[in-house]
């Protein structure tokens, strides 16, 4: 799509050369760059992302990638048989120097104050319906492809199900008796959170359409997770969870949802959906094995993290 041809003639924006942000390919002018992301039956969520990029923009949170009007002053633009919104980010080279943990912290604590639960992108409060639907769905279509276009990718898919399922289903046991927890501090409100949150320099810029709304410890789960799942120290955790508390500590139902989330396979249904597409055995054997490894680490965060679960009475999966 040529980006330069719509910002020109719907943005009245001229841009000076294009360059790119990992795999986004964007247009500059000046201290701003443009990028476009397709709007395409996606209208309502987009725009609930925006209210909250703005909000956090308003409150001076910076690097962020905010969706932009065209010059008729509308957040859509249909071009070549689509329909676009333009984000702009600015001053990329600006960097605050504070720590992961204590830029999530602040982020949090900052959404927090937002006064307007979003409906379409919200999973406050919802992790049991919507992972009871993932594996209900997952199972039927692994189930449904073994069947139709059998491979040695769906035989192996189809021996490592029952585990899948089974350490789902633990997680969900584990969140709904969580659910009942009664030790919560305010800190433990709905605030922005990241779809997928790693930590990594793909959010150095927080970008409007990777946002949603649910508890915190989501985006904390998410970060321990991808240190998991790279056998990375241990060191980095802590030091990133105790960088986040500096300004938001946890409370225990904090602790036990967190638990919960990286007891939830999350990262092995994003790489199966991945797969419907493109399925390579040789991967899924990796990640069958690196789920071992996950799991061993998983049996001991409680401990190394400092969490001392008999006496604040949280319980433990026994068999990890």
């Amino acid at each position: 799509m040529p980006l330069r041809e719509m910002l020109n003639i719907h943005y009245r924006i001229h841009t000076e050369d294009k360059l790119f942000l990992g795999d986004k390919e964007g247009y500059r002018q000046g201290d701003s760059i443009y990028f476009t992301i397709s709007g395409e039956n996606r209208e309502t969520i987009l725009l609930e992302q925006a209210a909250l990029s703005y909000y956090l923009k308003e409150n001076d949170l910076e690097m962020l990638a905010v969706p932009i009007p065209n010059a008729a002053g509308e957040w859509f633009t249909n071009f070549a048989d689509n329909s676009w919104m333009v984000m702009q980010v600015q001053h990329l080279s600006k960097q605050n120097g504070k720590t992961k943990g204590i830029q999530l912290a602040e982020l949090h604590q900052t959404g927090a104050s937002f006064n307007y639960e979003p409906k379409s992108i919200s999973s406050y409060g919802q992790w049991k319906e919507l992972w009871i639907e993932k594996i209900t769905a997952f199972e039927g279509r692994i189930e449904s492809n073994a069947w139709e276009t059998p491979s040695e990718y769906y035989r192996l898919l189809m021996d490592f199900l029952p585990y899948l399922i089974g350490i789902s289903e633990n997680a969900i046991q584990y969140l709904q008796e969580s659910e009942r927890e009664q030790r919560i501090l305010q800190s433990d409100q709905g605030t922005t959170t990241f779809i997928r949150y790693d930590g990594n320099a793909n959010q150095t810029i927080i970008w409007a359409d990777q946002l949603m709304y649910d508890h915190p410890s989501r985006d904390i789960a998410e970060y321990i997770r991808s240190v998991f799942l790279k056998n990375d120290r241990h060191e980095k955790i802590i030091r990133f969870l105790n960088d986040y508390q500096t300004i938001s500590p946890l409370s225990v139902f904090g602790w036990r949802l967190l638990y919960a989330r990286l007891l939830f396979p999350i990262h092995i249904f994003d790489f199966i959906e991945r797969g419907f597409d493109s399925p390579n055995e040789t991967e899924l054997q990796q990640m069958i094995e690196i789920q071992t490894d996950y799991q061993k680490q998983l049996r001991d965060f409680y401990k190394f993290s400092g969490v001392d679960t008999a006496r604040w009475g949280i319980p433990v999966v026994n068999w990890l």
